[in-house]
C-alpha cells in the first residue's frame, strides 16, 4: 500500500528497476515531451501514452492497489518494470503540471477497475495470471540472454581465430554488437562488449589490452552459459555482471540484516546525463565490513539519499548475494547520523594490493575494490603519473590515469603537505582512485 497517499521518491521509483541500464533508459523517458495524456489520480494510479520511436506505449500504474503497487504497459519489453513505466513514475514524482490530476481516460480505467473488482469479498479468485506472467517474463529473459552469450562467444571465437592484428573492425561493429547484446537484456555484456571495442581503438599495447579483456569476457559467457555448475555465490556475481539485479525491497525483506555504526568514507555522484548515480562507500565500526549504497536520481535532480563523508549512522544494511558481497540496500535506522571523530583502521600499499587480490580472486570481473590507505604521501607527477607512497617503506601505488580531475589530485597534494595522510579511495588494476582523505580532518575529494 501506499502510505498515506504520499508521492514516491525517485529512489523508490526506481529501487526494483532490473538493472542500471533500465534506470537509465527511465530517466531519458522522464520528459513530458514523450508523454500525452498523462494524469494521475491522487497518489493511487499514474497513467500515460509515451512515445518511444514507434507507436504510442500505453502505461497504467496502481500504486495503492490490495496487493501492492502493480503496472502494465503494451510495449514488449520482457523487463519488469519495464522502462515506460519507470519513466512515467520518475515524471510524476517530479511534481509540477506534467501529470495533472484527474479522471483516467477508458483503457486506464478498465484496467485499474478490473484489479479492484477482483479484490473485492466475494469475487471469484483472480487467476495466476500475474505470477504465470512473472515467469513467463523471466524464462524469456533468461533465453534471449543464453542467445546472446552465445552469439558473443562466436564472435570472440571468430575474432581470436582471424588473430587480433588481422582485425579490421572498427569501433563502429563493436557497438554493433554491444547493441545485440542489450537486446538480448544483457547489459552487463553490452557494456564490456564497448570495452573492447574502446580498447581496439585505444593505440599503445592495443593487443595485449584486447586480448585480456576478450578472456574476461570469455569466463564470463562461459560461467553464465553453466550457471549450474557454479556454486551459488559465484553464480549470484555471475548473474550481476551479465545484467540482472536483485530487487532492494525483496532483499530487505528477505535477506539477514547487518546492524552496525556505518562510518561514510565517501560520496561520489556520476551524471550520464540522463541519469544521476550516487555510490556511498561505508565501514562497520564492529564489524570491518565494507558496503557501497546507490542511489539515483533522474532529469538532472540530485538522489535523494545523501550521506556526507564523515558521518556515522547506526543501521541495517542488506549485502546483495555475491561470492564477495558489497552493494548493500540500507535498511532501518535507528538513530540520527552524527559526526564521526576519527578514520577507521587503514593499511599500507600492500595490504591494498594483498585486499585487492583476494577480491578478485573471488570475483575475476571486478573494475576495483574499496581500501583504506594509511599514512602515504601523494607524489605529483603529471608527466609520469601520480602516485601514492608508503611514509615508512618503500611501496607506491599508482593513481589510475582515468582519474580526470587533477585539481582534486593538487588538493590532496596541498592537504597533505608532503606529510603522510590517510586516503579512501579504489584499487584497480590501472591503480588507484583516491576519493577521500583525512588530513586531519575528512575532506571530499
Amino acid at each position: 500500500m501506499n502510505p498515506q497517499g504520499e508521492r514516491w521518491t525517485e529512489d523508490r521509483v526506481l529501487a526494483p528497476a532490473p538493472d542500471d541500464p533500465s534506470r537509465m533508459a527511465g530517466g531519458r523517458l522522464a520528459a513530458p515531451g514523450r508523454w500525452s495524456g498523462a494524469g494521475a489520480r491522487g497518489a493511487g494510479a499514474v497513467w500515460g501514452e509515451c512515445e518511444d520511436g514507434g507507436p504510442p506505449y500505453r502505461t497504467v500504474v496502481d500504486l495503492d492497489g490490495p496487493g501492492g503497487p502493480a503496472s502494465h504497459c503494451s510495449c514488449p519489453s520482457g523487463e519488469f518494470p519495464c522502462e515506460h513505466t519507470l519513466g512515467l513514475l520518475l515524471l510524476w514524482s517530479a511534481g509540477g503540471e506534467s501529470v495533472p490530476e484527474g479522471p483516467p481516460p477508458g483503457w486506464a480505467g478498465q484496467w485499474l477497475d478490473r484489479g479492484r473488482r477482483q479484490a473485492e469479498p466475494g469475487a471469484p479468485p483472480a487467476p495466476p495470471a500475474s505470477t504465470d506472467a512473472a515467469r513467463r517474463r523471466a524464462e524469456r529473459r533468461a533465453r534471449r540472454m543464453t542467445s546472446g552469450a552465445r552469439e558473443l562467444e562466436q564472435r570472440l571465437g571468430d575474432l581470436l581465430r582471424g588473430g587480433l592484428a588481422a582485425d579490421g573492425s572498427e569501433y563502429g561493429q563493436w557497438d554493433e554488437t554491444a547493441a545485440r547484446m542489450v537486446d538480448a537484456q544483457a547489459p552487463g555484456l553490452a557494456a564490456r562488449v564497448r570495452e573492447l571495442g574502446a580498447a581496439r581503438v585505444s593505440g599503445g599495447d592495443w593487443a595485449s589490452r584486447l586480448l585480456a579483456e576478450c578472456a574476461l569476457l570469455h569466463t564470463l559467457n562461459q560461467g553464465f552459459l553453466h550457471l549450474d555448475r557454479l556454486p551459488e555465490p559465484l553464480a549470484a556475481t555471475v548473474r550481476t555482471r551479465v545484467g540482472t539485479a536483485v530487487d532492494s525491497t525483496a532483499l530487505l525483506a528477505s535477506a539477514t540484516p547487518v546492524r552496525d555504526h556505518w562510518l561514510v568514507l565517501a560520496q561520489s555522484d556520476g551524471d550520464d546525463g540522463h541519469l544521476i548515480t550516487r555510490r556511498i562507500w561505508l565501514r562497520g565500526r564492529d564489524t570491518g565490513r565494507t558496503a557501497l549504497l546507490l542511489s539515483y536520481g533522474a532529469a538532472g535532480r540530485a538522489p535523494e539519499l545523501s550521506l556526507p563523508a564523515g558521518l556515522s549512522l547506526d543501521a541495517d544494511l542488506a549485502y546483495h548475494p555475491a561470492a564477495r558481497p558489497l552493494r548493500a540496500a540500507l535498511g532501518t535506522r535507528y538513530a540520527a547520523s552524527e559526526p564521526s571523530p576519527a578514520p577507521p583502521p587503514g593499511g599500507g600499499v600492500r595490504q591494498a594490493l594483498e585486499a585487492y587480490g583476494e577480491a578478485l580472486r573471488d570475483d575475476p570481473w571486478l573494475d576495483g575494490w574499496p581500501v583504506l590507505l594509511d599514512a602515504v604521501v601523494p607524489i605529483p607527477d603529471p608527466e609520469a603519473g601520480w602516485q601514492l607512497a608508503d611514509a615508512d617503506g618503500d611501496s607506491a601505488l599508482p593513481v589510475d590515469p582515468r582519474h580526470r580531475d587533477r585539481s582534486a589530485l593538487w588538493r590532496l597534494t596541498a592537504l597533505s603537505g608532503g606529510r603522510p595522510v590517510t586516503v579512501f579511495g579504489e584499487c584497480g588494476h590501472q591503480g588507484f582512485t583516491p576519493l577521500s582523505t583525512w588530513a586531519p580532518e575528512l575532506v571530499q575529494l
